[in-house]
C-alpha cells in the first residue's frame, strides 16, 4: 500500500493532536453522539489492538494493554483532536471467560457494527504468528452483511521470520479476495518496531474530519 510523502505527513499531524479516552461502553444506551467519524479496531484477544492504538498516538499508556487476553470488555472510545473517534472493541475468541460473558460481548459488538451510522471503517487485526481463525471469518461475514468497509492489518510481524510472515500474508490476501467489504490490500505492522504505523496513520487520516468538529 503506497502513500505520498504529503499523505504520510498529514497522518503524522493528525495523530500528533491530543487524544483522550472518552468512555467505555458496556451497552448501546451509553454510546456517545455519532458526530465524529469513527474507526473501530477489532481482532482476537491479545492480537495487539491496544498496543496499536498506543503506537498510532505515540502514547504508551493511552489504551490499557495486558498480558491477560480478554481484558478489554467494553467499547472503548478515544477522541483524537475532535477529528476522529477511535473505538477499541472487545477481543473475540478467548475461552477463559464464561459463555454468558462471551455472548454479551458478541451481541454488543454486533449491534454496534450493524447500527452505528458514524462508523466509517473497521480495522481487523490478525496476529502474524497465527493467521486467520474461524472467529475472524465470522466477523468478516458480519461486516460483509452490514456493508461496513474493513481493512485487514497483520500485527506483530517482528515476532515471526520472513518466510512465516509471507505465508501468513498470502493466506490472508487469498481469503479477502472473495470478501465484498474488505479492502483488497493487507497492511503489515509492528507496534513494537513502529513498522507500518506511519502508513496506517495516513490511511486513517483519509477518514478523519479535515477540521475539528464540536461534539456539543
Amino acid at each position: 500500500m503506497q502513500f505520498t510523502d504529503e499523505e504520510i505527513e498529514q497522518g503524522r499531524l493528525l495523530f500528533a493532536q491530543s487524544c483522550q479516552f472518552l468512555l467505555g461502553v458496556a451497552n448501546l444506551k451509553q454510546l456517545p453522539g455519532d458526530v465524529l467519524p469513527e474507526i473501530a479496531f477489532a481482532g482476537r484477544s491479545n492480537v495487539g489492538k491496544s498496543s496499536l492504538v498506543n503506537a498510532l498516538t505515540g502514547r504508551k499508556t493511552l489504551a490499557r494493554t495486558s498480558n491477560t487476553p480478554g481484558r478489554t470488555r467494553e467499547l472503548n472510545f478515544f477522541n483524537l483532536g475532535d477529528r476522529l473517534m477511535m473505538v477499541d472493541l472487545p477481543g473475540h475468541g478467548y475461552a477463559r471467560v464464561s459463555k454468558t460473558e462471551v455472548h454479551g460481548w458478541t451481541k454488543l459488538v454486533r449491534d454496534y457494527l450493524r447500527g452505528r451510522q458514524s462508523l466509517k471503517k473497521l480495522c481487523l487485526l490478525v496476529d502474524a504468528r497465527h493467521g486467520l481463525k474461524d472467529t475472524d471469518e465470522e466477523l468478516m461475514d458480519m461486516m460483509d452483511e452490514a456493508g461496513v468497509a474493513y481493512q485487514l492489518i497483520l500485527t506483530k510481524v517482528d515476532k515471526v521470520k520472513t518466510q512465516q510472515r509471507d505465508k501468513t500474508l498470502a493466506g490472508v490476501q487469498a481469503a479477502i479476495k472473495k470478501r465484498a467489504a474488505a479492502f483488497p490490500e493487507v497492511m503489515v505492522t509492528s507496534s513494537h518496531k513502529g513498522w507500518g504505523v506511519p502508513e496506517l496513520r495516513a490511511l486513517l487520516n483519509g477518514v478523519a474530519s479535515p477540521t475539528p468538529i464540536a461534539r456539543g
